[in-house]
């Protein structure tokens, strides 16, 4: 059997925790999914799920295991076979999920140009600022912010996302300009709806600084904070690509230049297929050179 494909089936396993589920979206049958599963075992030389009636979780040897095979499937996945010759027109359509103010600020003008050079694709993009189950809500691929990724999902690094901490003349004129990081504890600062206290991570000569920051405005997605921000609410910490123009305009002024935000990765996270299609190849793509093209 195809020990590329017996990856991929283990791996969607266990992003589905049971085998009808990872049936069902690699449609195939059951038996076919026991079968490759028996051949990763075979191949492993252990057990690599603990099996219950109602839902499978992943062994000790499962664990390493998963982490090896996505390591060997981003790699499958950056390797052309050699009889492909790039002629398969990517056409149907892509369902992609992310925020709004990364779909806002540049993701949709690079699905736009994508678009453009595919007459045949089409992209169905859902805006939310959680972190969508793949599965459940049928979407082909979820771009995302972060440093933290799940351990069962498949990821494309696309770039660097860059943060300012900014604020408008206003606010700098009723209550002063922070001078160090520090200084930010006494000001009011516009953070994100999460539990627990909100801390924001610098790099000052060579060191790392966290800051507890606090509030009177706190929102679950970045659009409103940096609106309120130009309003004069408080203190945000933004993305670069949402905040420069309003620097760059003078609706807000970027602070605390000896402090460097720490810098979060921007990710394609998809699920495993046995057969991607040629409109999610060919967007995995495009996306890469275009935020490489773009990087702020």
């Amino acid at each position: 059997m195809d020990r590329i494909v017996a990856a991929k089936v283990f791996v969607t396993i266990a992003e589905c925790g049971s085998l009808s589920g990872a049936a069902e979206l690699l449609d195939m049958s059951r038996a076919m999914v026991t079968r490759y599963l028996a051949e990763m075992e075979t191949w492993s030389g252990a057990r690599l799920f603990h099996r219950t009636t109602r839902r499978i979780n992943l062994t000790a040897a499962g664990d390493i295991t998963l982490l090896r095979c996505q390591e060997l499937l981003s790699l499958a996945d950056q390797m052309p076979s050699v009889g492909d010759t790039g002629d398969e027109e990517p056409s149907g359509m892509l369902r992609i999920a992310c925020s709004q103010s990364l779909a806002q600020a540049t993701l949709a003008a690079a699905i736009a140009a994508y678009l453009k050079r595919h007459r045949q694709a089409a992209v169905d993009l859902r805006i939310d600022n959680r972190a969508v189950n793949l599965v459940e809500e049928r979407i082909d691929l979820a771009i995302r912010i972060t440093n933290q990724l799940d351990p069962g999902v498949i990821a494309r690094p696309l770039g660097t996302c860059h943060s300012v901490v900014c604020a408008s003349p206003a606010y700098l004129e009723q209550h002063g300009t922070p001078r160090q990081a520090t200084d930010l504890a006494t000001h009011d600062c516009l953070t994100y709806t999460y539990f627990g206290k909100s801390l924001w991570h610098f790099e000052h000569a060579g060191e790392s600084v966290s800051v507890p920051v606090s509030g009177s405005l706190s929102a679950n997605e970045s659009v409103v904070l940096l609106q309120a921000a130009v309003e004069g609410a408080g203190i945000a910490l933004q993305p670069v690509f949402s905040a420069a123009p309003l620097i760059a305009s003078g609706q807000l002024v970027a602070l605390l230049p000896g402090y460097r935000p720490h810098a979060m990765g921007i990710h394609a996270i998809y699920m495993s297929r046995a057969h991607p299609r040629a409109i999610s190849c060919t967007m995995l793509a495009f996306l890469a050179e275009w935020f490489a093209a773009h990087e702020t």
